[in-house]
Parts: structure tokens; sequence; C-alpha cells
């Protein structure tokens, strides 16, 4: 059993699932239409508890998942949403030890998903240029990950300006950005990151994928170059009534994908289909070879 604790940051639920965050403090107490329940009542129950406010309404209370608690967090920038940040993670391929550079940090929803990725063994550091960005992500972070954002270096510093590794650690294995221009980082990137490191980027729109993937091409020293978009629709299922939800997420933004390689093999973006086409195209070719032998 897990109980709650004082100071801890719980999301109470409704019956319709909607969410309210809430910082737990003995003594204070919780309002939400006129109803009321002391924080003292929530101290100490069992994370997954059903509760019951003054005028008769019962919420369940929990520690909300990393993805509930980006979404309910207090913010600066933007945040990047769990679909997008699942996506990032898989993709740049982020690992228990791994030393990840990204920038910018924003509200700090990538930078908690990284340091929880890389594991106590490994580190994030994290480049934010506006004082105000920086300061409203430190507090995120630390109230959302307490002792464990210890693998976090946060820097007040601009990547467009450079990038610069650790003094106990000559390069970084991955290196993730949510950045206007992420172009102008590329040549950076090209100088910290290992042989066989991942570069990835978020833009929202199609001209900054171009300008990214034409930076990344003159870099010539990372391949194969992949940009895809993700799209994320919910069902609706309640007994024989099975739909799709009236409305999805059809868009947020492009990722382009590509590792530090030696030059000489590619000069320039994967096709369309990127790997996979190439597989498919020589399992037909294996498959004919097979089919035409005696």
């Amino acid at each position: 059993m897990r109980p709650l604790k004082n100071g801890e940051r719980i999301h109470l639920v409704d019956k319709k699932g909607r969410q309210y965050a809430l910082n737990l403090k003995a003594g204070a107490v919780f309002q939400w239409s006129g109803q009321t329940i002391p924080h003292d009542e929530l101290i100490g129950k069992p994370d997954g508890s059903l509760v019951t406010l003054s005028g008769g309404k019962r919420m369940l209370v929990c520690l909300p998942t990393l993805g509930e608690y980006v979404l309910k967090m207090p913010r600066g920038a933007q945040v990047l949403y769990p679909k997008d940040l699942a996506l990032m993670t898989m993709w740049a391929d982020i690992y228990p030890g791994a030393h990840v550079f990204e920038a910018g940090t924003g509200s700090g929803a990538l930078t908690m998903t990284l340091a929880r990725a890389v594991g106590p063994m490994g580190r994030v550091v994290t480049y934010e240029a506006r004082e105000d960005f920086s300061r409203t992500a430190m507090q995120n972070i630390e109230r959302g990950m307490g002792a464990t954002a210890t693998n976090v270096v946060m820097c007040r510093r601009d990547a467009y300006a450079g990038i610069d590794v650790l003094d106990d650690h000559p390069w970084f294995d991955r290196l993730v950005l949510d950045l206007p221009e992420p172009w102008r980082v590329v040549p950076h990137a090209a100088s910290v990151l290992r042989s066989g490191g991942i570069y990835l980027s978020f833009v929202p729109t199609v001209p900054q994928v171009m300008q990214t993937v034409e930076a990344l091409e003159q870099a010539k020293v990372f391949g194969p170059i992949q940009s895809f978009e993700s799209l994320l629709r919910t069902w609706n299922i309640q007994g024989r009534s099975v739909r799709p939800d009236h409305r999805m997420v059809a868009h947020s933004g492009f990722l382009t994908v590509a590792r530090k390689v030696e030059p000489g093999l590619w000069t320039g973006a994967a096709p369309a289909g990127g790997l996979d086409e190439d597989r498919d195209e020589s399992d037909d070719r294996r498959s004919g070879d097979a089919g035409d032998a005696p």
C-alpha cells in the first residue's frame, strides 16, 4: 500500500474523468463547487482511494502519472503532450545511464520525461535562455520528481550560441531539441554528439522541418534522416456503443530523427517509409529469388 504524504502533488478525479491537481498541506482545505474536504483527510490515504466531499460528491484521490502531471502543472512555455513525449523518448532511444542534452527546457515536461528514462546513473543537461521559463521548469521538476531530479543539470544558456560538454563526460549520447530554430543547433550537435549518437528535434510546421533537414544534410555526418508526424485518436467504448471520439489530436508537430555516423553512405534524407521500406524491398527480392529456385 502506498499512502499519500504531506507535501505531495496529488490529483482528485471525478466520475467524468476530470482531474483537479493540488499539493497536500496539513491544515489546508480543498474546495470544489461549494464542497470541501480537509487535506488532513487525504494525507495517509492509500493511493487510489475514494473520498467523499462535504456535499456528498465522491472522488478518486491518486498520485498522478507523469503524463497526467505535465498536463496539469504550472506552465511558462507551452508543454509537449504525452503522445509526443512518448514518441520522442522512443525514437531518440533514451536509455538508462545515457547522457542527454536538451534545449529548451520550457516548462520542464520533456526534461522530466528524459530524466526518468535515463535513471539515476544517467544525466540530462538542459539549456533554457529565458529566466522565467527556467524558474517555472525547476519548480515543476522538483515538485514532480523530488529527489530523483538530481540527474538534471539546468543551465540558463542559449543553445544557439553553443553547447558545452561536462568536465567528466566529453560527449553526449543523445541530443533532443524543442526549439523554434533547431537547424541553428545542428553544427553544435555534430561536435558534441558521440559517433552513433541520436539527434531528435520537434517543430510544429513544415518549413521548420525543411530547414532542419537541410542543415542535417549539410553537416554531412547525419544519416539516415527521417521526419514524421504523430496522430492520436481515442475511442469511446460503452457496451455495444463503440465509436471513435468526436475529436482527435490530428497534429501537434513533426519529429526529425538522425544518427551521427561516419560520412560516405547517406547523402540526404531517408526515402518515404524510411528503413522499413528498404527492408520490405529486400524481403520481396529474397522471396522472389526463392520462388524462382528449382
